[in-house]
């Protein structure tokens, strides 16, 4: 018999704070509601995450690992061919973003929540976003464009207005949108 897989307390923390902080938002949700819907204790909390913000961090973290992940097996499965990886992207960024519950793009979010950009939230949504934006750049490195970083700059802007069209769009034309957008940028 195959017994169920025993999850950390940091990871039901962790699990518990991304629901309440993608249903809610970062700074609605106490820490009091994170170990509530846990099921654990402060002492327990305070063992895993010196504070709140530690505990967003690894909430962000999480994310930007789960986008990562999708990203980089696009550009996998596309082996060098750019519109292959916009294509396998956009349809993931059109279920992704139009799924019942979405709110936005959590590294978005968090940064209009977190404005101070020296804060170790905003340096996590940064790092998350030049990961993004060099993924973009191997992407587009076998089209030999004239400023490749710039492009990149660019399919980031349209990936994050595909985040915002998502509270606005049905997922098919949100995937058809972004997929126009980045071929229209790389065929220049």
């Amino acid at each position: 018999m195959i017994g169920a897989v025993k999850v950390s307390m940091r990871e039901q923390l962790i699990e518990a704070a991304t629901e309440l902080f993608y249903a809610d938002g970062l700074r609605a949700v106490s820490v009091e509601k994170v170990i509530e819907r846990a099921g654990t204790t402060k002492v327990t909390f305070y063992r895993h995450f010196k504070s709140k913000d530690d505990l967003v961090v690894a909430h962000l973290e999480r994310r930007a690992q789960l986008e990562r992940e999708g990203i980089s097996a696009a550009i996998e499965h596309a082996a060098g061919d750019a519109d292959r990886a916009f294509q396998l992207i956009s349809e993931a960024v059109g279920s992704m973003a139009c799924e019942p519950g979405f709110r936005g793009c959590p590294f978005i979010n968090a940064s209009a929540e977190y404005p101070d950009a020296d804060s170790a939230v905003r340096r996590t949504v940064d790092e998350h976003r030049t990961w993004c934006k060099s993924a973009f750049t191997e992407i587009v490195a076998p089209l030999q464009l004239e400023d490749p970083d710039a492009v990149a700059d660019d399919l980031m802007l349209i990936r994050d207005g595909a985040m915002v069209a998502g509270y606005l769009d049905d997922r098919d034309t949100l995937a058809a949108s972004f997929l126009r957008s980045c071929r229209a940028l790389t065929r220049a």
